[in-house]
């Protein structure tokens, strides 16, 4: 059975780490793989490593080691829609907008709703640190221009 101080701990590492890397602009690495962006955060027993490929259409994976052992991870796979509600340069400064104000709030699960002018960005899952699923998108009235999925939790070897 896992702490409730570990996962607290674990839960603030993430925030403070999605912060300082793609939503603060920080982190950039060597690629782990061959065409992999790569971002990465560390502090004291705890490293982020956020390893994605593409740019408009993009797949990636984040993972939490402490004391060099993978502990958690999410998968994503986002992608844009309809080209014409959105282009890649807009959604990527939505998001950033939008996970900045989240993290603000000290998470990054639980439901986030954020207005930038004429689009919405909506993020929506069901469970918590240890096992979730969700979506997010970007909407300009009815129309989802770009949707992105993702499912995570604790990774365990027993």
């Amino acid at each position: 059975m896992i702490e409730a101080r570990f996962l607290e701990a674990l839960h603030t590492f993430i925030v403070r780490a999605k912060s300082a890397t793609y939503v603060g602009d920080g982190g950039l690495a060597q690629s782990c793989r061959p065409g992999s962006h790569d971002l990465k955060f560390s502090d004291g027993i705890w490293s982020y490593l956020d390893s994605y490929f593409g740019g408009r259409d993009f797949i990636g994976e984040e993972v939490v080691f402490a004391d060099g052992k993978a502990i958690w991870g999410m998968n994503y796979y986002g992608s844009i829609l309809l080209p014409d509600v959105i282009t890649p340069e807009q959604t990527g400064n939505i998001i950033k907008i939008s996970l900045s104000l989240l993290y603000q709030e000290k998470r990054f699960l639980g439901g986030f709703r954020h207005t930038a002018g004429e689009y919405t960005y909506l993020d929506k899952n069901s469970g918590d640190l240890t096992h979730f699923n969700g979506q997010e998108t970007i909407v300009r009235g009815k129309q989802v221009g770009y949707q992105l999925v993702y499912h995570g939790g604790l990774i365990k070897d027993d």
